[in-house]
């Protein structure tokens, strides 16, 4: 079993999904009631899709084996790894999120839709997000949660940020994009811890970020719901 210390360590190779299936359950659980990690998880949740889009970005310039397999290059590595040493599957995963925090990536998943590279960003990629953004906010009288999103549009969909207050927990819930089409996909989900978020003795609002395979222009609103498909509210774009 792993040791709780070394359980803090595994939070990039859990959201690069390259535990084993036991390794996977069992951090899972142990995420559940670890803030740290939780926190951590958050930072780096975008490093998937944002790796493809790297590979897409940078072109024929980098190898093949820095683009587009990048991330099954990692995966087969890692794998391999798993007899010899954990160490080594730490080692891959901080050298891909120094590849998403260091490198051309920067530039590449903060670019807006004109192509420009702006410098990189101190905050978190969702915290970029909604300082940034083309933003919507609305609240619900009847919940009293209050949302803004920010968008983005990407080659892949929208990248998408969420703030969330005015809830109080213990919840587990999802964002969700409704196109005009009347199509709707998860853009991500979260545990509300019993405090809540945005409330007297918890005043921080949540900050997350994910994304949709629909352009902006696709889309008519996001809802915030809780598993049980009740809707805390809903924003207009």
């Amino acid at each position: 079993m792993t040791s709780p210390q070394e359980q803090h360590l595994d939070v990039g190779a859990y959201v690069l999904g390259l535990l084993e299936p036991e390794e996977m359950a069992e951090f899972a659980t142990h995420l559940a009631g670890c803030a740290r990690c939780t926190a951590e998880a958050d930072e780096l949740s975008g490093l998937e899709p944002l790796l493809a889009e790297y590979a897409e970005a940078v072109g024929p310039a980098v190898p093949p084996a820095a683009g587009g397999r990048m991330l099954e290059r990692l995966t087969a590595e890692v794998t391999a790894s798993r007899r010899s040493a954990r160490t080594r599957r730490l080692f891959l995963v901080a050298a891909a999120v120094a590849v998403l925090i260091g490198g051309p990536l920067v530039g590449a998943s903060l670019g807006g839709a004109d192509g420009g590279r702006p410098a990189a960003h101190s905050t978190s990629p969702a915290q970029e997000l909604m300082d940034h953004g083309v933003r919507h906010s609305a609240a619900d009288a009847s919940t009293g949660a209050v949302a803004t999103v920010a968008l983005e549009d990407r080659k892949w969909g929208t990248h998408v940020a969420l703030q969330l207050g005015g809830v109080r927990g213990p919840l587990n819930c999802s964002l969700v994009a409704v196109g005009r089409s009347g199509e709707q996909q998860t853009v991500t989900s979260w545990a509300v811890p019993p405090a809540g978020y945005g409330l007297p003795g918890q005043p921080d609002s949540l900050i997350t970020h994910g994304g949709v395979g629909l352009p902006s222009a696709q889309i008519d609103h996001f809802e915030v719901r809780t598993a049980d498909g009740a809707r805390l509210v809903a924003v207009p774009v």
